[in-house]
């Protein structure tokens, strides 16, 4: 997919949003991308769930995980369009973890998929939880790289479109020496 048409589905669908924000990893932006947004609409999921799939075709994969919230209905959906199972992995005591009687069996081979990734402290969480459980990480996918290319999971990563966003430090932010309030989107509490 052309990375003008992604922006132009997420312009439509209000995806990026403009401010002062407070993203999971801790960073400040004056850009938050709402991916929540695209799985609203269920054809757009699916567009850039194939898209994701397509990306690992040829890959031996066993399920498709993601870590909660923002990779549940993208795992769900790029494990439907591979044909695999989907889980998610969620924090319970601040400690990645899969609940509700999900398992993955030994030597498994498992992709992990996130809607956005930043510094990737999400996936490398769930990657964790995988080999602690005998897994074998293949892949990590994720619908916006906005990481500037600074990210190495060890394995192939692959996203549908790559997004130069500037993030800053609390202690170096220029918003927060504006004054502009700042907001926390996210799910993760900080």
């Amino acid at each position: 997919m052309e990375k003008e048409k992604v922006l132009e589905i997420f312009e439509k669908l209000e995806v990026i949003n403009k401010g002062h924000f407070l993203l999971s990893s801790g960073k400040h932006s004056d850009t938050y991308l709402q991916c929540a947004k695209i799985f609203q609409y269920p054809n757009c999921s699916e567009i850039f769930s194939r898209e994701l799939a397509e990306k690992f075709k040829g890959y031996r994969i066993d399920v498709v995980i993601g870590p909660a919230i923002g990779g549940i209905i993208l795992a769900y959906e790029v494990a439907r369009q591979i044909g695999v199972r989907a889980l998610f992995a969620e924090r319970e005591d601040n400690v990645m973890k899969l609940r509700r009687g999900f398992e993955i069996s030994k030597g498994e081979r498992v992709l992990v998929v996130e809607d956005v990734v930043t510094t990737g402290g999400s996936v490398k969480e769930v990657i964790e939880l995988v080999r602690s459980l005998g897994g074998e990480v293949i892949g990590v996918g994720t619908i916006v790289d906005r990481s500037d290319g600074k990210i190495d999971f060890g394995v192939p990563f692959e996203s549908i479109v790559k997004l130069q966003i500037k993030t800053y430090e609390k202690e170096e932010c220029p918003l927060c020496k504006e004054g502009i309030p700042l907001v926390k989107p996210g799910s993760r509490k900080l």
